[in-house]
């Protein structure tokens, strides 16, 4: 009985993902062990009014179905060709297909079947016609993950600013899949 507690104590434990990934870039051949991104200073402000009042952006990572890059829907396999480098803006009308096969996440426990779980448009909409935020504004935003800090920080969160900026962005939903 107590060998089977120690067994299952082993198998619930959480997986350790940056060891994961310092062992996944050094077998590719880096030189240096992956780190994390870590900022002492975050750049992020308080709003300056109520959610109620403000107008709000979403921001996904997952990408725009491309039809001729192979298998992209829920239960898909791993899928470099349906991967995009470039921050986008779309149209929240129609509502978007989006995808996210082109991303490493747990494929045995999540199926992607239910686009609110990794693109809650449809949530945020709702909330907005509650009155618990003040406006969802007409596009959305996409951002790649390049797995480059240096990218990121230089070229893709500036180019997001920018677009929060053009469209007069309080608050904005950062939803990283």
């Amino acid at each position: 009985m107590n060998e089977t507690r120690t067994i299952e104590a082993t198998l619930d434990l959480p997986i350790r993902y940056i060891d994961r990934s310092r062992a996944y870039y050094l077998a590719l051949g880096y030189d240096n062990p992956y780190r994390w991104a870590h900022n002492v200073d975050v750049p992020f402000a308080s709003l300056t009014k109520p959610l109620t009042q403000s107008r709000v952006a979403l921001i996904t990572t997952a990408a725009p179905l491309k039809p001729d890059a192979g298998d992209q829907g829920p239960w898909a396999p791993y899928n470099a060709s349906a991967k995009f480098t470039e921050v986008y803006s779309m149209p929240i009308e129609p509502p978007p297909d989006l995808r996210i096969s082109h991303l490493g996440y747990d494929r045995k426990h999540t199926s992607a079947e239910d686009i609110n779980t990794y693109f809650p448009l449809e949530r945020i909409k709702k909330a907005a016609a509650e009155g618990r935020i003040g406006e969802l504004n007409s596009r959305f935003y996409g951002v790649p993950t390049l797995r480059s800090q240096r990218l990121t920080t230089e070229r893709d969160a500036p180019q997001i600013l920018e677009l929060c900026r053009e469209d007069a962005i309080d608050a904005a939903i950062l939803v990283p899949t």
